[in-house]
């Protein structure tokens, strides 16, 4: 019995072995028929017969521009570093066919099978080579906000964010051969939604922006009134988002209290801190009048005064801001501990009378006037007397410019800072910043003349004496 088997066995192995032996014989060096990759048909062709079909089939798809979309939209790129390994494919559909089974299952059937294309992939230059189209179609996220613009809200919308996944559009591109179907090939995006979003941008506009700009603000400091508009609030006003991911009113007290309408407004409504009036008395100095505290506003204080009128309406939009307390410089008590103790210099320039002279050159020396200059400090005619405007005091009178006599405000104030220079010159501290006119004038003494020009040109000295100065 056992024989038999033995037999049976022995005889069915070499009828299977005829049989591959056969199928061998019959398909030759050929690829198996009925073989396809990628829906092109290479059965029944050499080796070289089916390498040049692919080639000229399936080869050029990544070397021409390959159709793709991104999003919703679509365009073409050009790709570099994928490619067809036509070699390995036609072996790996050889090899695929000559394994005893598939060799004797030809013999009685003709099925079609479909081999795998191999594709070569060098990823370093299939990215680079998605980098300008990446360049192109990323986009930043952009939060929802509302910003402010000559005195208006100005909602900014949330815009998403995108990004081309370009290592998963190397592998979808090598996954799929281009122009095998009719539709482009979808390459993988990623997508920021903003925190902000749209919904948060009209509850912000409609619960502070829009009633924020709707009127002035006034405050209020001990009776007097300081209005403050929608185009100044808004050049320092902004909403950011908190934590919440809602968007916050800021407001920047420091940019709005040097806002020059509010600074303005604010200098004629506070008080400020007066020096003590000094006086000599046979050579040494004394003082007539105590000084006098002043009254400041810091920024922390006016953006809490500030910012809860924004969303108020009518009356309810004014309301008082707090004040800290200026000391002066110089008082009767300091006077001895900062060093003012006797005369250092004094000076004296006769001027032709004029209307405009005797109003500017008074002006100039009234702002001058109980000016203390401490160790080591550098003292400025433009930043003590200020910009020679109508609104500060001076008149229109003749100045000299490029060696022309034209007229400005202020003309005549030369004449003070020709003064000044010498009293300190006679003083012995340092200059620091001075200039003549562009020609002699006789009544000033020569080489010691300065003129100052509002941007241009300034009077500047530092006091290096060790002690305090008083003007």
């Amino acid at each position: 019995m056992g024989r038999r088997v033995a037999l049976v066995a022995g005889a069915a192995g070499a009828g299977f072995g005829g049989l591959y032996l056969v199928g061998l014989l019959v398909a030759g060096d050929d690829v198996p028929a009925g073989t396809r990759v990628s829906g092109v048909d290479i059965g029944g062709l050499s080796n070289s017969q089916a390498r040049e079909r692919l080639d000229g089939s399936l080869g050029k798809a990544w070397s021409e521009p390959v159709k793709v979309r991104l999003g919703d939209g679509e365009s073409t790129v050009r790709i570099s570093g994928i490619s067809l390994g036509t070699e390995e494919t036609v072996a790996r559909a050889a090899q695929a066919g000559s394994d005893p089974f598939t060799v004797i299952g030809r013999l009685f059937t003709s099925g079609d099978r479909e081999v795998e294309p191999v594709i070569r992939v060098d990823e370093a230059k299939a990215r680079a080579s998605l980098a300008d189209e990446a360049k192109s179609y990323d986009r930043k996220a952009r939060e929802g906000a509302v910003t402010f613009k000559a005195g208006e809200p100005v909602p900014v919308r949330p815009v998403t964010g995108r990004s081309l996944d370009v290592d998963g559009a190397v592998e979808k591109l090598a996954s799929e051969i281009p122009g095998q179907g009719a539709e482009p090939v979808r390459l993988p995006v990623r997508t920021t939604e903003p925190r902000v979003g749209a919904a948060e941008v009209e509850r912000a506009m409609k619960e502070f922006a829009a009633p924020a700009m709707s009127a002035p603000v006034t405050l209020t400091v001990d009776g007097r009134r300081v209005e403050i508009g929608p185009v100044a609030l808004g050049k320092h006003l902004a909403m950011k988002p908190d934590g919440d991911e809602l968007l916050a009113p800021v407001l920047d007290g420091e940019g709005l209290l040097a806002e020059p309408a509010v600074a303005s407004a604010l200098a004629l409504a506070l008080d400020e801190p007066a020096n003590a009036e000094l006086s000599l008395d046979g050579g040494r100095v004394t003082a007539v009048s105590d000084g006098k505290a002043g009254q400041d506003v810091t920024a922390a204080a006016l953006r809490k005064a500030v910012l809860p009128l924004l969303t108020r309406s009518g009356a309810a939009r004014t309301g008082p801001v707090g004040v800290k307390e200026i000391e002066p410089t110089l008082t009767r008590d300091n006077l001895g501990r900062l060093g003012i103790k006797e005369q250092m210099s004094t000076f004296t320039v006769d001027f032709e009378s004029a209307p405009y002279r005797v109003t500017n050159i008074g002006r100039a020396a009234e702002l001058i006037n109980g000016s203390v200059v401490l160790p080591d400090e550098t003292w400025s005619f433009n930043r003590t007397v200020g910009e020679r405007t109508e609104a500060n005091g001076f008149v229109e009178g003749v100045i000299i410019n490029n060696d022309r006599y034209e007229k400005a405000a202020g003309g005549g104030v030369s004449a003070v800072a020709t003064t000044v220079f010498n009293a300190f010159f006679f003083a012995g501290v340092k200059p620091v910043e001075y200039g003549a006119h562009s020609f002699y004038i006789e009544r000033y003494p020569e080489g010691r003349e300065a003129t100052v020009a509002w941007g241009s040109l300034d009077l500047k000295f530092r006091n290096d004496s060790g002690n305090a100065i008083y003007i």
